[in-house]
C-alpha cells in the first residue's frame, strides 16, 4: 500500500472515477461479484421503459420501495476522505458512475454525474424536471397497499420486489404536458449525453492520471476513461475488490478497501 500512496501523493492532479464500491460503505449494494458478474435480476433498459406501459409500471413500483432508502442514504468515510483531498487540491475531478448524489452531500464541489441522478425527474416530451421526492408523494398517494411493500434494496434505488403483481400500479404524468416521466439517470440500452462525454474526456487531458476506486468498469462509460488515461501515458491507480475491465493496463491495482487507501492518502497529506 506504501507505494500506491507515494504514487498518489507524488502527483497533485487527480482525476477520480467512483463506483458502487465506494456507496457500498453507505449501505447500498453493488451491482456484481468480485468476478465482475451481473448479480441481480436484468433492469428495465431505455427502450423498455420508452415503449412499454408494463415495464414503467414495474420499474416504478421497485422504485417507489427502493427510494425510502435511497434518500435516506448518508455519504460515509469514502465521500468524507475524498472531500479533504478535494480541499487539499489534490483532484481536479471526480467523476461517479453513482446516481445517489452522495459525493454532493459529503460537500465534494467538482463532480460529474457520468450516470445522472436519481433525485431529480424529467419529462420525455415537455423537457421539464422536478424533484424525485414529488414523485414519491404521488405513488404512494396513487398506491398505498403497494407503497407499504419492502424489499431488498439495489444500488440504483430500486428494491427486489418482482414477484408482487403490479397491475394495479398508477403511475403519474407530467403535471405540465401529460408526458411520462423518468429518472433523470441514464439506463441500460442508452447514452450518456455527448456533452458530458467532452466534459470528462477534458478533464482527463487536465488530470496527471487517474484513480478509480469501487468499479468493475464492466460498463464502457468508465472503461473508457482509462483507455484514454492510457492513450496519454498517464497512471491508472485502481482500488476495487474484484477484477476489472482495465486491470491489464493499471500501473498499480489493489483489493484494499476504498476508505483504508483514501485515509492514508488524506493523512499523509495532512501529516
Amino acid at each position: 500500500m506504501e507505494d500506491l500512496i507515494a504514487q498518489l501523493i507524488s502527483k497533485s492532479k487527480w482525476l477520480v472515477l467512483t463506483g458502487a464500491g465506494v456507496s457500498a460503505e453507505s449501505g447500498v449494494p453493488t451491482y456484481r461479484d468480485k468476478q465482475g458478474n451481473w448479480q441481480r435480476k436484468p433492469p428495465v433498459t431505455h427502450q423498455e421503459f420508452i415503449k412499454d406501459h408494463h415495464a414503467r409500471q414495474r420499474f416504478w413500483l421497485r422504485n417507489m420501495a427502493g427510494w425510502r432508502f435511497m434518500s435516506e442514504a448518508e455519504p460515509n468515510s469514502s465521500h468524507r476522505y475524498l472531500v479533504d483531498i478535494e480541499k487539499a487540491n489534490q483532484i481536479t475531478c471526480l467523476v461517479t458512475q453513482n446516481v445517489d448524489g452522495l459525493h454532493q452531500r459529503a460537500g465534494s464541489n467538482h463532480v460529474i454525474d457520468l450516470h445522472g441522478r436519481v433525485d431529480n425527474v424529467g419529462c420525455l416530451s415537455c423537457l421539464k424536471y422536478v424533484p424525485r421526492i414529488e414523485i414519491q408523494e404521488l405513488l404512494e398517494f396513487y398506491n398505498p397497499r403497494l407503497s407499504r411493500i419492502v424489499g431488498q434494496i439495489l444500488p440504483d434505488g430500486d428494491a427486489d420486489i418482482d414477484d408482487v403483481d403490479f397491475s394495479t400500479m398508477k403511475i403519474p404524468d407530467c403535471k405540465y404536458c401529460g408526458g411520462i416521466l423518468k429518472p433523470n439517470v441514464v439506463f441500460f440500452g442508452d447514452s450518456i449525453p455527448k456533452p458530458r462525454l467532452i466534459d470528462v474526456s477534458h478533464q482527463m487531458e487536465l488530470a496527471d492520471g487517474i484513480l478509480v476506486l469501487g468499479s468493475s468498469l464492466v460498463v464502457y462509460s468508465g472503461y473508457r476513461i482509462c483507455l484514454e488515461a492510457a492513450r496519454q501515458h498517464k497512471p491508472i491507480i485502481i482500488v476495487n475488490q474484484g477484477i476489472t475491465r482495465a486491470d491489464h493496463i493499471a500501473s498499480v491495482k489493489t483489493e484494499e478497501r476504498c476508505s483504508t487507501i483514501l485515509k492514508a492518502w488524506r493523512d499523509n497529506l495532512i501529516s
